[in-house]
């Protein structure tokens, strides 16, 4: 299988914006933001536990990278406000989206190659998705050797 499509529901995902910098500095600098958030950087001084995936919106051309991580379900209701002026929580609509899945150590050229195979096979067969950006998503600690799973991510 090439691609699955999915539904996901309304969710509030924690994120921040890094600017200006290579995809992979972006990612880096975003999960310790938001590592920081999850460790009790928020108003509430809270522990919370580390989910996947976590996300990276990515828009060619555009060198702003917006990293996220998924508020568990325990906290969806009111998840604590962050301390930190560049962590927001933002909530996502629920959405259809096309998912292409892969192993091993993804990088930004292979997350873009995925992407773009993932576009190809849409276009080829006809299926409407929003081009303009994509979201990669990794589900693995960088510890884990074996058996990774990443996806891409186009929205219907």
């Amino acid at each position: 299988k090439d691609y699955e499509l999915r539904q996901y529901e309304t969710a509030k995902w924690v994120s921040t914006v890094i600017r200006g910098e290579t995809q992979k500095e972006a990612m880096r600098q975003g999960f310790w933001k938001l590592f920081h958030y999850i460790q009790g950087k928020n108003e509430k001084e809270m522990k919370i536990d580390m989910t996947v995936p976590v996300t990276c919106l990515i828009k060619p051309g555009c060198a702003d990278y917006k990293v996220s991580f998924f508020v568990p379900f325990k906290h969806q209701g009111s998840p604590p406000q962050p301390t930190d002026s560049d962590v927001f929580i933002e909530e996502r609509k629920a959405a259809a989206i096309y998912v292409r899945s892969f192993g091993g150590f993804a990088s930004p050229e292979k997350y873009a190659e995925e992407a773009e195979a993932l576009a190809r096979i849409l276009r080829n067969r006809g299926q409407p998705f929003h081009e303009d950006f994509f979201y990669t998503a990794g589900y693995d600690s960088p510890f884990k050797l074996f058996n990774r799973h990443n996806e891409v991510w186009y929205f219907k």
